[in-house]
């Protein structure tokens, strides 16, 4: 048809004892046009705020957990979590995906190792880069993010505290945008991780490939076929990364589409500027992307 929609979640369910591990606290849009040789990137906040059917109104990042629980179930899209996940983003977003792809704290981090780290930019508002001091419970308590502005390579757990971290140590700084920050780095390691993962350097070392294949195995539910994800690969090679967009609701061609919002449970939420339930802007957005 032209274009390929895929959507992409991650959450924490192979993290023990993380709270919330079926919530999809990662949301990203990946749409290329096969045509024209280009696509972006979407991030959907987790905090918008939508009704979710089958539950009513709740947090985006809930909509999987739900379709879990609730065994969703409907014409022309998957059963379960992602199924009901698919319907809410064409539904609101009037994009339908394709497929889908739920990935865990695992496979993103031994993805990143397996193709020898991920190069990006770090490009802070802070002079000193980006920093919080969050512990990382699982390297010595060390802060979770702290790296310079600038060209960086992250190896997988680096890669993987940047996909995580908003801001939210006791001492932090380049986190004006919170989670908003969070998600900008979560696409700029996405396209590293294409870059690194369809170079020569890779696809030459069947032991680079082999580590890729392994990260995948369990941490990663899809409904590619095998087929279809060697044709991906083909049609990902031959978009520059400088033709993949990095978009975001909150700067979208320098206009905020989203506002906050306070739930009648309390929660502090966000929905589109145009009030709750009105994507009629967004859409268009999204449409001449």
């Amino acid at each position: 048809q032209g274009r390929v929609n895929i959507l992409l979640a991650g959450n924490s369910s192979d993290d023990e004892g993380h709270g919330g591990a079926d919530l999809t606290d990662s949301i990203m849009l990946v749409s290329l046009n096969t045509a024209q040789k280009t696509g972006y990137i979407l991030s959907i906040p987790r905090d918008l705020y939508v009704d979710v059917p089958g539950s009513g109104y709740a947090k985006i990042n809930e909509t999987y957990q739900d379709g879990e629980k609730g065994g969703f179930s409907a014409a022309d899209y998957p059963r379960g979590g992602m199924g009901l996940l698919e319907k809410v983003i064409a539904e609101r977003f009037g994009i339908k995906p394709h497929y889908y792809a739920l990935v865990n704290y695992t496979a993103l981090q031994q993805a990143v190792d397996a193709v020898g780290g991920v190069t990006i930019t770090v490009e802070s508002t802070d002079p000193r880069g980006l920093y919080d001091s969050s512990p990382d419970l699982k390297n010595n308590r060390q802060p979770l993010v702290k790296l310079p502005n600038g060209t960086v390579t992250l190896d997988g757990r680096t890669a993987l505290n940047l996909a995580r971290a908003r801001g939210n140590g006791r001492v932090t700084y380049g986190y004006a945008q919170s989670d908003f920050t969070r998600t900008e780095y979560q696409r700029k390691i996405l396209v590293g991780l294409k870059q690194k993962a369809g170079s020569a350097s890779t696809l030459s070392n069947p032991v680079k490939l082999s580590k890729l294949m392994d990260s995948l195995g369990n941490n990663v539910k899809t409904d590619f076929e095998v087929s279809e994800l060697r044709r991906l690969q083909q049609l990902t090679s031959e978009i520059p990364d400088a033709q993949i967009k990095s978009v975001s609701l909150n700067n979208a061609a320098g206009k905020n589409l989203l506002k906050s919002y306070t739930t009648k449970s309390r929660q502090s939420a966000l929905i589109p500027v145009a009030g709750l339930d009105d994507y009629s802007e967004i859409q268009t957005f999204i449409n001449g992307l």
